[in-house]
Formats: C-alpha cells, sequence, structure tokens
C-alpha cells in the first residue's frame, strides 16, 4: 500500500492517517479500513490518495477497490446495529462483525460517534484485528476533535 499524501494536514491529522496506515500495514489480513464520522462521512481511508500532480495507479484492493463502499457499509452497519440495541435496551453499540465466505467486515465505535470499519481476508485471525482496531480506537478517540474531524472531511473532498 502507498501511504496517502499527508502534506498540509495538521500534526493530529497526519497521526491518525498514520496510525490507519500502520493497522493496514501491520495486521495480518487487513485490506482496506475507513474512518467514517457519526453522520456517514468517509474522514480517513488506507486507500493510496494521488499527490495532488499526480493521478491515482488503478484500484486499490478492498470491497470493490473503493474506500467509499467500506465507508457505505460501515455507515450502515452502525445505524443499523444502534437501531437493533436501542430496540434491545442494550446500550451503545461497541462493536459489530461481519463474517462472510470470502473475508469479514468490523466494525468499532469511536468515542466521538465516529466508527472505524475494517475488511479483512477470511483467514484472518479476528481476536488479532479486533485487538489492533481497539489500540486504534484508544489512540485516535481523544485526537478525532471536531477540528481535525473537518480538516480530514476537507482533505478527502479535495482527493475525491
Amino acid at each position: 500500500m502507498t501511504a496517502p499524501s499527508t502534506y498540509g494536514l495538521s500534526s493530529q491529522a497526519r497521526n491518525l492517517q498514520w496510525l490507519l496506515t500502520d493497522l493496514v500495514e501491520e495486521v495480518p489480513g487487513v485490506d482496506s479500513v475507513a474512518v467514517v464520522s457519526s453522520d456517514g462521512l468517509l474522514l480517513l481511508s488506507s486507500d493510496p490518495v494521488p499527490e495532488p500532480d499526480r493521478p491515482p495507479a488503478g484500484r486499490p484492493k478492498g470491497p470493490r477497490g473503493a474506500s467509499a463502499d467500506l465507508a457505505t457499509i460501515v455507515s450502515g452497519l452502525g445505524s443499523l446495529t444502534a437501531g437493533a440495541a436501542a430496540l434491545m435496551d442494550g446500550g451503545a453499540v461497541k462493536q459489530t462483525m461481519v463474517a462472510m465466505d470470502h473475508g469479514s467486515v468490523f466494525v468499532m465505535a469511536i468515542s466521538d460517534g465516529s466508527l472505524l470499519g475494517v475488511h479483512a481476508a477470511p483467514d484472518c485471525d479476528m481476536s488479532v484485528v479486533a485487538y489492533h482496531m481497539a489500540l486504534f480506537v484508544g489512540r485516535a478517540g481523544h485526537v478525532l476533535t471536531p477540528e481535525v474531524r473537518s480538516e480530514l472531511r476537507q482533505s478527502m473532498e479535495r482527493t475525491a
């Protein structure tokens, strides 16, 4: 994976991108990662972001090769499980996992209402993926302020 551009981002935003890149590169079986805001907008992605003067080089791997697809899935699962939890008086949803024949999708809540989503290979060690996601959430939760969310959203819009 090519690291996304961090040109012009604050140190907090660069740190979050570094944490996300590290999650993808260091955890076996992880194909793609997305951080989605509480209103469903993509904030961070493991997809390579081209430099402003360089065109993208092919589609990255992941669900249909697009971080937007993973973001949509993560947002939908977050909404569905939150609704189910409300109906069951279950409290806040902390994590969701969907195991499929050809992969898995993990969704974990971040303290501000944002969600971390991971698409992983079918042979991944689910406990290792969940552990590293929890580390990301623990490290990112306090950094993902409204200002940083706005900065990340603007950065994603510029590269779209």
